[in-house]
């Protein structure tokens, strides 16, 4: 009879017990073995027993499938994620070979995973480089900073999805978000009005043991703002934990991804993943149906469609854009691959602009880039504020797009049926489209023409070379 084969889980041990914030004598103390012992299992000199499990499970109150995990199966295809960027495209990389080396060394797996996240961190930082003037000095840009975060990570944060999975089980057993806060954390609830709050919209006031929430959000914001205040006192140490990977010039940029990965949490705790995937596929990504299913926002619910690439259990890649009625990009998320423009505004032929002539409805958009690339795009106007006579609002618009071979899976595509492109850039300085109407500067590297004897209908004419 064949004996079963030895369980090595030594980096998810490590990454366990850094998550509860133990050193390697604290849980040697708790688990009673010898610090050492610890030691060689976290280094995979010595397979975790089923004696040690249990004792693991019972000792930090743990699921039993959490300590024994997937066996490889998520640092495999993150890593398959991975090598499938196209630099690595000349090279043959066998799925059993990267496997092989996900299961067997996984600490080697998980510096190449590190080591590309920091190749992709720089990469952008570089593109954002590259357009400034060479003789002016680089002031820091906190919001760069967060977009290159964000974006070497494909705004997708397994680690916040898995904590807020289970946060999300806990808080539906007790009740709801508000019970869960009394029952975990001695917080009730209370709704004041907004002159009281005195421009907060949320404050946690420690004094009474209490969350305050403005009276004039919604049902949604109330939501969103209970879920983000769990997150900030719940899922703290995995926020510290990704945070130590990033690149921040000071303290505003570090602030700023923790708030982004707060959001990000609190969207993971009123969509749980496993469930919100599922149900954004059964939908067909109609973002109207699955915020209605899910008591959001639309923009919170396009916002977690950009957000469904866990390793694994990965469905169609958004980009997200989110613009005012001048053309200012307040936030913008990329999963799809979509060469968004580094700074300036985007392509004014792109409809997500003209959403603001038709509020609240849903424009689909069939798109092509100058070098080919097709995509489809949905854009509609939210509204920020209010909930009151007299209370300021905010109008924005937001575009959720994903590139041409997935629009099949999604029902505004299905319903639309194949069109004409329109034909886009990413930004005029960049878009070499000689007969664009609506360019607002000539592109680099193009020379222009003298209208003296010939005006052409396009605002600049370029020479053939």
């Amino acid at each position: 009879m064949a004996k079963d084969r030895p369980v090595y889980m030594g980096p998810r041990l490590r990454r366990l017990r850094r998550e509860l914030g133990l050193t390697q004598a604290d849980m040697a103390a708790d688990l009673e073995i010898s610090a050492s012992y610890v030691a060689l299992l976290e280094r995979n000199q010595r397979p975790l027993t089923a004696d040690m499990l249990l004792r693991l499970a019972r000792t930090y109150k743990l699921d039993m499938a959490q300590v024994a995990g997937d066996g490889g199966a998520e640092q495999t295809a993150r890593l398959g994620a991975v090598l499938k960027d196209p630099m690595f495209a000349d090279i043959d990389l066998p799925p059993l070979a990267s496997e092989d080396v996900a299961v067997n060394y996984p600490g080697v797996t998980e510096a190449l995973l590190r080591l590309y996240t920091a190749y992709r961190e720089e990469h952008l930082a570089l593109a954002d480089r590259g357009v400034a003037r060479e003789d002016a000095p680089e002031a820091p840009d906190p919001v760069a900073e967060v977009r290159r975060f964000l974006a070497a990570r494909r705004n997708s944060f397994p680690l916040l999805d898995d904590a807020a999975e289970q946060l999300a089980g806990e808080a539906e057993a007790a009740g709801g978000l508000a019970a869960w806060l009394k029952a975990r954390h001695n917080l009730r609830v209370r709704r004041l009005p907004s002159d009281v709050m005195a421009g907060s919209v949320r404050r946690l006031d420690r004094h009474r043991d209490a969350v305050l929430l403005d009276d004039a959000l919604d049902g949604a914001s109330a939501q969103f703002q209970l879920a983000l205040q769990i997150a900030y006192l719940d899922m703290r140490r995995s926020f510290d934990a990704l945070l130590k990977d990033g690149q921040f010039s000071g303290a505003s940029g570090r602030r700023l991804t923790l708030r982004a990965l707060a959001g990000y949490g609190a969207a993971a705790l009123l969509m749980p993943y496993g469930a919100f995937a599922k149900a954004a596929e059964a939908r067909a990504y109609d973002v109207e149906a699955l915020s209605r299913q899910f008591g959001t926002s639309f923009e919170q619910t396009a916002h977690r469609l950009t957000t469904l690439q866990k390793p694994g259990q990965e469905r169609v890649p958004f980009f997200f854009l989110r613009v005012d009625p001048a053309g200012n990009v307040s936030k913008r998320l990329d999963g799809a691959g979509f060469p968004f423009a580094r700074h300036g505004g985007s392509c004014p032929l792109w409809s997500v602009h003209r959403a603001f002539e038709r509020p609240r409805e849903v424009i689909t958009q069939w798109l092509e880039l100058p070098d080919g690339q097709r995509f489809f795009s949905i854009a509609r106007t939210v509204t920020a504020g209010g909930g009151a006579w007299g209370a300021p609002r905010v109008e924005r618009a937001i575009a959720l797009a994903c590139a041409a071979e997935h629009a099949h899976r999604l029902v505004y595509a299905r319903a639309m049926g194949p069109r004409d492109p329109t034909p886009i850039g990413v930004t005029c300085r960049l878009c070499h489209r000689t007969q664009c109407m609506a360019r607002s500067a000539p592109p680099i590297g193009r020379e222009m023409l003298p209208d003296d004897h010939r005006r052409t209908r396009a605002p600049f004419g370029f020479a053939d070379g």
